[in-house]
């Protein structure tokens, strides 16, 4: 199971996501687009797919989620590569993506690994996130080549149709939880105690103020890191990194340090969370973040991106990876889809919205100096809202299920 996602996971969320944002310069040259067009498409989709996760996620398998968000994201990626100078359609492919993400992505994932582990969950889930890293990093090679040798459009239509890689895991190896397979979590003779906390309502997240606070966070730091993927090769263009070549190299390299140090902040991040207070943990993660937006304006023609990327990675990876975990540690694994059908979709307009607003910023301070510090004001108060929340977890408020809801199917 976690080579299976580990899989799926990188093809739908490693590949698509942390390359996109290696076209927004092409887009500019090739349709004379200003920036905060090109960055409002992910806004305006996140906006409009909010309704996606709470109505959707809960009801249907994750593996086929991962299956039906694979082949939107492929649509949008070929829609990309074929489009010409139509903004509307542009962001009609965006809204495409984005309920490609919000199926495929970390969602559905996060739900079976959560399901088949509870033991070492955090190891668990350190080591699907790797694949988001491993895979990322591969495109971030893929594309620079692809784009100088055959054209931008070509490069967007190969990561679309590596989408269709991740279907034969889909459909035949991943079971939504052990019970499909006539199991126990971690191969165990009998159900964990976890397993018999019945699932929340949404007026009951809404309920809690450690959701609130989680939400808060999460949207916050999540949306410091959006940012600063969206505009990293633009800020390298403004510190005097103008030549194509030479922009397009400077970024590969930190893409790529990035990605892989984000694989080390996974797992030791995961193996952490198994034996650490969670909470502190996902703090000191957060204030790392923070600590980066001012790394990456010291990056300039002469100095490496090389200490920027791997401490931004490290955090980067660590960060995206603890929110389902303390979902699953307040509120119970099995309202962890109810949860992040929440949270997800909220954590994307930051992830999405925030580099808007630094675009917008942008152009209103004549660069990316001020504009990053407000980032800078934003990922502190994520950090902040994660120190407040409680220590007490769901299993402090167990709620039985039904008998008939204990047993694994087929038992």
């Amino acid at each position: 199971m976690v080579f299976a996602t580990f899989c799926t996971f990188g093809i739908s969320v490693g590949l698509p996501y942390y390359n996109n944002p290696f076209f927004y310069d092409y887009y500019q040259k090739t349709f004379g687009w200003k920036m905060h067009s090109i960055t409002l498409g992910f806004p305006i989709a996140a906006l409009l797919t909010l309704w996606i996760g709470p109505v959707l996620i809960p009801r249907f398998s994750p593996r086929k989620l991962v299956v039906a968000g694979t082949f939107c994201t492929f649509l949008a990626f070929f829609g990309w590569s074929r489009m010409s100078g139509n903004l509307n359609v542009y962001y009609a492919l965006w809204f495409l993506y984005t309920v490609g993400y919000i199926l495929s992505g970390p969602i559905p994932h996060q739900i079976i690994i959560s399901q088949w582990f509870r033991k070492k969950r955090g190891l668990a889930m350190g080591m699907l996130y790797v694949g988001v890293g491993l895979v990322g990093a591969f495109g971030s090679y893929m594309v620079k080549p692809l784009a100088e040798n055959y054209g931008f459009r070509t490069a967007l239509l190969v990561i679309g149709l590596i989408m269709f890689l991740s279907w034969p895991l889909a459909l035949f190896v991943l079971k939504d939880k052990p019970a499909d397979a006539g199991q126990f979590p971690d191969g165990d003779a009998a159900p964990p105690a976890e397993s018999h906390i019945a699932p929340h309502s949404f007026r009951y997240l809404f309920s809690r103020p450690a959701f609130w606070l989680l939400l808060l966070g999460s949207l916050c730091s999540i949306g410091a890191i959006g940012a600063i993927n969206v505009h990293m090769k633009l800020v390298f263009r403004d510190a005097g990194f103008v030549d194509q070549a030479t922009l397009n190299s400077v970024w590969r390299v930190a893409s790529i340090c990035i990605l892989i140090s984000s694989i080390a902040g996974r797992l030791l991040i995961g193996f952490s969370a198994d034996k650490l207070p969670m909470k502190n943990v996902m703090t000191v993660t957060y204030f790392i973040v923070a600590a980066t937006i001012p790394l990456l304006l010291m990056v300039h023609p002469g100095s490496s991106p090389v200490p920027f990327a791997v401490i931004f990675g490290f955090a980067m990876g660590a960060d995206y990876m603890l929110i389902p975990l303390m979902a699953a540690r307040q509120f119970g694994v099995n309202s962890l889809a109810r949860a992040m059908a929440i949270i997800l979709p909220v954590n994307t307009i930051g992830q999405t919205w925030v580099p808007e607003l630094v675009s917008v910023l942008r152009e209103h301070f004549g660069g990316y100096a001020g504009a990053l510090n407000v980032v800078l004001a934003l990922a502190i108060i994520g950090a902040i809202s994660i120190l407040l929340l409680p220590k007490h977890t769901a299993a402090d408020a167990i709620l039985p299920l039904p008998d008939a809801a204990r047993a694994p199917a087929g038992s």
